[in-house]
């Protein structure tokens, strides 16, 4: 399921609703070009072509995880199965694979002991910091006849969008958590 099927599936009838043809498009629009920009991220050729300047070889379906790790480590399983949109036992059996690897550590969480936190190694940091390195490279050529102007306005619309989702997937817990405590 794409991720905006996700986020705006309508669970409760929307209240305020106001019809506007133009945002309906411009939202078609949006949910079209991320849908390609997810079906080229889950493509293989981006990951092999990010895992092929590293010394070791690391699974492709462990990559994102280290990614995340390190980009928000330390993070619980639960918390990171959620944002990578995989079951946690699987999440957790990969993050196992991390920590045998030494790319991450795992600890009880400093919130709640019961959570078991990951957290990037200083191996798992350069691993990391490889694949980002080889994503500036494949980034810059894809973006090679952009104008520094539409780069740095990409960034700035992209980080607004991103923030403004994050806000919306947190809002909903709260309220699907306050639904569920008052049933």
């Amino acid at each position: 399921m794409c991720i905006l099927h996700i986020l705006f599936r309508t669970q409760r009838r929307v209240k305020n609703y106001v019809y506007n043809a133009h945002m309906t498009k411009d939202i078609r629009e949006i949910h079209d070009a991320l849908l390609d920009i997810i079906a080229c991220m889950s493509r293989p050729e981006p990951d092999v072509a990010l895992l092929a300047g590293l010394d070791e070889p690391l699974d492709r379906a462990l990559m994102p995880l280290l990614v995340r790790i390190e980009r928000r480590g330390p993070i619980g399983v639960v918390e990171l199965a959620d944002v990578v949109g995989r079951d946690h036992t699987t999440v957790s059996r990969q993050v196992a694979r991390l920590d045998e690897l030494g790319l991450v550590t795992r600890r009880p969480g400093k919130k709640d002991k019961r959570v078991r936190e990951a957290e990037a190694t200083p191996l798992g940091r350069q691993v990391a910091d490889a694949i980002d390195q080889t994503r500036v490279r494949l980034m810059s050529e894809m973006l090679a006849d952009w104008s520094v102007a539409d780069r740095h306005e990409l960034v700035r619309l992209m980080k607004r969008f991103a923030g403004d989702m994050n806000d919306w997937v947190a809002r909903r817990k709260s309220e699907d958590g306050a639904e569920e405590g008052a049933g």
